[in-house]
């Protein structure tokens, strides 16, 4: 793991507590070059997590990379909620682990050097040499450097947790695995069913990683609708979220399928009408 000696503080617009980061060196050419250079790393986004939480809630990240989501969204939770974040690459945990411990948040951080799929067992990671937020648990195209990693089942790992914690809901998910967010969400889809009020959940839709990954856009999004909450598109442009609906999404990730290399990609939304009326988004 290479970092940065200093840390960089971000700088979030509408954030009250000052945060502090370890990034990666200038090896890392997307995330850490952004948080170094702007003390930010998606703000539509960064914004839209913020309005969804409070103290007392719950927070998954998935994909937690060197911690970003993780720490702010610590910070709003505080000591009453909970955070579980989940990242298999050694370099990008460590600073994880680094990253909410200089801003004092491990008593409400549950970090797990692992990433969530549909079983429990050994997996690999595939690692990119420039992109550290884009290392990916299947071969894909091209020659990667791998490494064995540990893979939870979603649905029966984090029931034990939140009972062991003593939660009973979810109140807000991150998924951004580089194309394995199929397999993620089939292994949390249990958990998620039983609760009397899904999750908000936000999630990478690139239907060329998804095909690479063995599913595709238009399976990701079926599963996601037997959830029956609305989809939003998230416009990091315009920062808006735009109103869409799982058939919309499905044919737009066939369009996207018969291009051949075609790696268009959004961010995409899904709650329920109760938590969107609670959201404190303006």
């Amino acid at each position: 793991m290479t970092s940065s000696d200093d840390p960089v503080t971000l700088c979030i617009p509408g954030m009250q507590t000052h945060l502090h980061m370890y990034v990666h060196g200038p090896e890392d050419k997307h995330v850490s070059r952004k948080i170094r250079e702007q003390g930010l790393w998606e703000p539509f986004e960064t914004s839209l997590i913020m309005s969804r939480l409070q103290a007392g809630n719950v927070f998954v990240d998935v994909g937690a990379n060197i911690g970003y989501f993780t720490i702010i969204a610590a910070s709003l939770v505080g000591e009453q909620g909970r955070v579980y974040a989940f990242e298999p690459d050694p370099g990008n945990f460590g600073l994880l682990e680094k990253n909410f411990a200089l801003n004092f948040l491990q008593q409400n951080v549950h970090a797990v050097r692992g990433g969530l799929s549909s079983w429990d067992g050994a997996g690999q990671l595939y690692l990119s040499e420039d992109n550290l937020g884009d290392h990916q648990v299947y071969a894909g195209e091209g020659v990667r450097e791998q490494l064995d990693i540990t893979l939870y089942q979603g649905a029966e790992y984090l029931r034990r947790q939140l009972e062991h914690d003593q939660f009973e809901t979810i109140d807000l998910i991150k998924i951004d695995t580089q194309g394995s967010e199929f397999d993620v969400v089939k292994g949390l889809m249990p958990l998620l069913q039983e609760m009397p009020v899904p999750p908000t959940i936000l999630i990478e839709l690139t239907p060329f990683s998804l095909r690479q990954a063995g599913s595709s856009g238009r399976e990701l999004i079926e599963l996601l609708a037997a959830l029956q909450q609305g989809f939003w598109i998230v416009d990091h442009i315009e920062h808006q979220l735009v109103l869409s609906s799982a058939e919309a999404l499905a044919q737009w990730c066939d369009d996207v399928d018969v291009v051949d290399g075609d790696e268009g990609f959004m961010n995409i939304l899904l709650e329920c009408e109760e938590r969107r009326a609670c959201c404190n988004e303006t």
